[in-house]
């Protein structure tokens, strides 16, 4: 038994329950695995996943991928928050593979945040690979935390926004990227 396992057993005992009970067998086990799912991100690089798929490129137009699902853990409660990432960059002779770009919302999102880092990091590690011209990413999320317990607020949206370069300094930038990502699905 791994030393997590043990923990949840503990655990489990603390909140006045049976480890022993049927259902309760392989909770241990299961939240262990869990866990090491959830927290994938502290054991890869996001600079080093960006750097696997950069190219040289003549492109100089905004480049956007909205709607990416992220899931991630509170760290402040260890308890789920989830939504929608927008993410963009004008490139500046350089662009990245489009499914980098998930995978690295993906991958930061896979550690214990608050959205507000999250969002930051992941303009930061695009800002650092590619160099662009600008980037902007926006998450709502969705935080279990104040859902399950607190102030208890079951439809309410976190908003996030981090704009780098053009994003920040150029109004007609920001504004053309805040006008895609408004929610009209095909």
């Amino acid at each position: 038994m791994s030393r997590v396992e043990e923990l949840v057993e503990e655990l489990l005992k603390q909140i006045g329950e049976d480890p022993s009970r049927e259902g309760l067998l392989r909770t241990p086990h299961r939240v262990s695995q869990a866990l090491d799912f959830f927290t994938v991100g502290y054991r890869a690089d996001p600079l080093e996943v960006l750097n696997q798929a950069v190219f040289n490129e003549d492109c100089n137009e905004m480049v956007l991928l909205k709607d990416i699902d992220f899931y991630s853990l509170c760290e402040h409660h260890m308890l789920p928050f989830f939504g929608r990432a927008h993410v963009a960059y004008v490139p500046d002779g350089k662009i990245v593979g489009l499914s980098k770009l998930p995978r690295i919302v993906d991958l930061i999102s896979r550690r214990l945040q608050v959205q507000e880092r999250l969002t930051n990091e992941i303009a930061n590690a695009l800002d650092r690979v590619l160099a662009p011209k600008g980037v902007a990413v926006v998450m709502e999320g969705q935080h279990l935390c104040m859902q399950m317990r607190g102030v208890q607020k079951q439809n309410t949206y976190a908003i996030t926004s981090a704009m780098l370069g053009e994003f920040e300094s150029d109004p007609k930038t920001r504004a053309e990227f805040l006008q895609l990502i408004r929610h009209n699905r095909m």
